[in-house]
Formats: structure tokens, sequence, C-alpha cells
């Protein structure tokens, strides 16, 4: 019987994005050569408007120097998707897994990333899943309970985000779960492009205040349940 996948988490505190993005490569780069095991990095990100790889120019609506002048940094990344925000009060976890050989399917990963965030929500009463056509993790922000689907949803929003990058198999990036995330700053942009639906969060639609150290605890033994893998250990890294 083949030994199943070990996880090992590190909680990084609060952060600016650039560090962890290089922390992000060289670990890449590590287990690229076998040199590390499956990990995944959960962090707290000071304000940061992130583009990826597809982003277009018209949604950011607020020129560069201006969001510096906000104190919001603009960072390009190598990910897959449009234009993002991370803020204080939303739990990013970064995944650098070999995905290989049992699981080298894209879309498999994409899906897993989305079981794991809407099964973190699930804890406060949530109910959420994914819409055909877009990435991420959405609810109805009128009946947060209920999710059957966006035909049926009253008011549509999004409360997880993914964007990913994947070489050779070892996964990069992750996803990003608004907790108690000021909503405000999303209208400084279009989130991933989509102009159709809002963005939500656990504090908007329930009320109650998680703290993402907690939530990122619990989201190692979720994603390692989703992936059919052991977690084995949760780290705090100082900065």
């Amino acid at each position: 019987m083949a030994r199943r996948r070990q996880l090992h988490g590190v909680w990084l505190g609060r952060r600016a994005y650039e560090p962890v993005h290089q922390m992000q490569q060289e670990l890449v780069e590590r287990r690229r050569r076998g040199e590390a095991n499956d990990t995944v990095l959960f962090v707290e990100h000071e304000p940061v408007v992130t583009l990826g790889r597809g982003a277009h120019a018209e949604n950011l609506l607020v020129p560069k120097a201006a969001l510096r002048e906000r104190g919001i940094d603009v960072v390009d990344t190598g990910r897959g998707g449009d234009v993002t925000l991370h803020a204080p009060g939303q739990l990013v976890a970064y995944p650098i897994l070999d995905l290989a050989p049992d699981r080298c399917d894209v879309r498999r990963y994409v899906g897993d990333l989305t079981e794991t965030m809407r099964r973190l929500v699930r804890e406060w009463d949530i109910d959420a899943g994914p819409i055909d056509g877009l990435i991420g993790l959405w609810t109805d922000r009128r009946r947060p309970a209920v999710w059957s689907g966006r035909d049926d949803a009253t008011e549509v929003a999004k409360i997880g985000a993914i964007g990913v990058r994947i070489s050779r198999w070892i996964t990069m990036h992750g996803f990003a779960l608004n907790l108690t995330t000021d909503l405000d700053q999303f209208g400084l942009i279009v989130p991933c492009g989509i102009r159709q639906f809002g963005v939500t969060s656990v504090s908007a639609l329930t009320g109650q205040s998680p703290g993402v150290e907690a939530t990122a605890e619990r989201a190692l033994s979720v994603l390692a349940d989703v992936l059919d893998a052991e977690a084995v250990g949760f780290e705090r890294q100082s900065t």
C-alpha cells in the first residue's frame, strides 16, 4: 500500500507579500530537488493588490501610485488569473506540493482547494460551492446558510479566491478566504475580473470574527483530509 502524502503546515503571521512570494519560489525549488516535503504556508498579508498572468489593466480601478499612497502594495505574480487583493483578516494558504504521481490533474487540484474552503466555512454555518465557468468559492449573501447553486441564489458573492501555478506538478500560490477582511478595499479593483458578483466574508455574513491563525491550523487538517493526506505538524514561524 502506497504511503499517504504528508503535509507540514507553517504559520507565518502577518507579512508583506513579496518576501513570502520569494519564500514560495525557494521552497518550490527545494521540493523539486527532493530537499523539502509537501508544505503549506499560511499567512495574513499586509494590504496588497496582486496581478496574475491574465491581469487586465482596466480591472485596476485606482492608479498604482494612488494605491501605494494608501499603503497598498501592487505586485506582479506568476499565478494564473486576473487581479486580486490580500489584506488583514484574510487567510491565505500557499500549498507547495508535488502532485505526482497520483493527483496530476489541474482541475482536480483547483476543486480540492475549493472543497477545502467550502468545508471551512461550514463551521460558521455558511453553505457555499463552486460556479461553473468561474474560479473560487461562492455563497448567497442574503441566505448564507443555503447554497443550491447560482440559479437559485438571490445575491451571489465570492467568499474565497483561488489562483495557482503548477510547474512539473509542483504547486505554488493557492487560496484566500475572507474571514474578517475589510470588504471596502475590494472596491479598488474588479476582483478576478468578475464584475457581476460582489465579495463577502465570514464576518459580513455571520457577525462572527474568526481568528486567522486559528483558522489556518484548522485549514491544514481540512486540506489534508481533502487530499487524502496526513497533517504531520503545524509550525509557528516568527518574523
